[in-house]
């Protein structure tokens, strides 16, 4: 076994480089197609979702697969190699194993224990078979993938050290309320239809929401979920499909939003959030309180002063434009202008053109005279404290589960509005609890890859003790053809006995040693004992080689024609 697995994920990379680094389903695809066409890889697999991108595959060098599947990566998610591969792991072998695994239980997850990602290996598999990108060890590996992470989720407690990506961004927008309590009656829009506006969708029907919209660019997609959602028999919720067109006049009347597509733009703008939100406070403009808090305040001691060489708006809330800290900074020319101005008098700028220390000293003594004239010694006030406006409470709440993101992130400053994204979610899940049953999933996962281990080394010896056992029947059978060359005479019951004892004889003295060697084989480092094998027995390399192509070819055929 060679696997080895390149990716980046909310642990390696921050949110902005995932966010550029997501793969669309076309990406993936051809991504994949490209990989099984590289030198070092003969099967490759693609596990994308909305915090982790990771490529898998059978590779027969370790370096050039790195190489090459870093590279790939690099130019399919169209991030440049020397900036993507700082975030990037590599997992080789068992390593790469227990990875996977890990996954599959939920530990590797943003929000420890969710399940989701249990369909999202699912179709990172599924996607593999299609393309035929998928041999023996990808299938083996994430089927049983599949398996471990539902082990553990029967077995263990998992699912009570978080809850699914959904779940807790629901959590985040109630803001410690209980979710069903703050859900109740709200109005929801869902944008998408894929499998996690799905689960948003019924997560939302579950806690008591009144109407649930869909929106989908497919609209057959937004129907069937609004359909599945409206004969549900844990909820009496109202849903409905719209086209996204509609998304603006909705939002006008949704309380909640979720969206999650696979759009490569934002598919709500701030300005289409302000227009909403200002259509339910009344029309009124909706303010950003941080550009208001932000914004410079009057000057104290003068407001529209003609004549001044200062640009007022420019200067620091709290101090007088007569005082130290308006002329600080200020070039030779400008100095002199503003000490002319403080005096009442006016200087054409352009008739002051020196430069130099002397130019410069005449002018700082011409202000110092100036101030003399003035009788006042350059003022400076302590700032004024700068009251921020208290925040609203939100009227529309928006959850965006989508890589990338699905709205803009300027709308978390509009007033009136509470946006919880990836990245917030990635900041709010850092200090979460971690359940006790995490170590037993633990050693679960150790477990599993062990087992999985050994069976890879395992089978990679069967097809050199088939090939001893046919070559040995193939000595059988020559040899009964002599015996009868030489006993023409022979009955049929007599050849039948002989030959039974003498296949008798070739099955024991070959059972103890090919039990022995499969026992050896599963061991770490036990690779080896098929080479010896094949040494000692002078086997042929190509009937080896034969007996695992036609296993693998039994084994293609099953899985084309699907489970009984």
């Amino acid at each position: 076994m060679s696997l080895l697995v390149v990716g980046l994920s909310h642990r390696s990379a921050p949110v902005s480089v995932l966010e550029r680094a997501s793969l669309s389903v076309d990406a993936q695809v051809k991504l994949l197609q490209d990989t099984v066409a590289a030198e070092p890889a003969t099967e490759g697999a693609v596990l994308a979702t909305c915090n982790r991108i990771e490529l898998y595959a059978d590779v027969d060098k370790f370096h050039a697969g790195v190489a090459e599947l870093s590279t790939l990566l690099a130019q399919h998610s169209g991030v440049g190699l020397e900036e993507l591969t700082p975030y990037l792991y590599v997992h080789y072998e068992d390593r790469a194993v227990h990875h996977l695994f890990s996954v599959a239980c939920g530990l590797d997850s943003m929000v420890v224990g969710e399940g989701q990602i249990l369909g999202q290996i699912k179709d990172a598999l599924a996607r593999a078979q299609e393309l035929h990108t998928a041999g023996r060890l990808l299938n083996d590996l994430f089927q049983q993938a599949l398996r471990v992470g539902k082990r553990a989720h029967s077995e263990t407690g998992i699912d009570r050290a978080g809850q699914s990506l959904v779940t807790f961004g629901l959590e985040q927008l109630a803001v410690g309320a209980p979710v069903e309590t703050w859900a109740r009656d709200k109005k929801a829009l869902v944008i998408g239809a894929g499998s996690m506006s799905s689960l948003a969708a019924a997560t939302l029907a579950r806690a008591g929401v009144a109407e649930i919209v869909i929106a989908n660019r497919t609209p057959e997609r937004a129907e069937r979920l609004a359909q599945i959602l409206t004969e549900g028999d844990d909820t009496d919720v109202l849903a409905r499909a719209v086209p996204m067109p509609s998304v603006p006049f909705e939002l006008t009347r949704a309380d909640v939003v979720v969206s999650c597509t696979g759009a490569t733009g934002l598919v709500l703008t701030a300005d289409v959030v302000a227009a909403g939100v200002g259509s339910r406070v009344g029309q009124q403009p909706v303010v950003d309180l941080d550009e208001a808090a932000e914004a410079p305040l009057p000057p104290t001691s003068v407001g529209t002063d003609e004549g001044c060489p200062l640009d007022l708006s420019a200067v620091r809330p709290g101090f007088s434009v007569m005082g130290e800290a308006a002329v600080a900074g200020m070039d030779a020319a400008t100095l002199e202008q503003h000490a002319a101005w403080v005096a009442g008098g006016t200087v054409d700028r352009r008739e002051t053109s020196r430069t130099g220390p002397e130019a410069d000293a005449d002018l700082i003594g011409a202000l110092a005279a100036t101030a003399s004239a003035v009788g006042r010694i350059p003022e400076r006030r302590r700032p004024e404290p700068v009251a921020e406006p208290p925040r609203p409470e939100p009227v529309l709440f928006l959850l965006d589960l989508a890589m990338p993101r699905d709205i803009d992130a300027a709308a978390h400053r509009l007033a009136g509005v509470r946006l919880v994204d990836i990245e917030s979610l990635a900041e709010a899940s850092a200090d979460a609890p971690m359940a006790a049953d995490v170590d037993q999933v633990r050693r679960i996962v150790s477990d599993e890859v062990a087992a999985f281990g050994a069976a890879q080394r395992a089978a990679h010896i069967t097809p050199t003790v088939v090939a001893l056992r046919t070559m040995a029947a193939d000595v059988v059978a020559g040899e009964i053809a002599r015996l009868e060359g030489r006993l023409p005479g022979l009955d049929d019951k007599h050849r039948a006995e002989i030959t039974q004892t003498v296949r008798r004889v070739v099955d024991k003295l070959l059972h103890a040693p090919t039990v022995r060697v499969k026992q050896l084989a599963a061991e770490p480092g036990g690779a080896g004992y098929a080479d010896a094998l094949r040494t000692l027995f002078d086997l042929d390399p190509e009937t080896v080689a034969s007996v695992s192509r036609a296993e693998e070819s039994t084994e293609k055929n099953a899985q084309n024609r699907g489970p009984a």
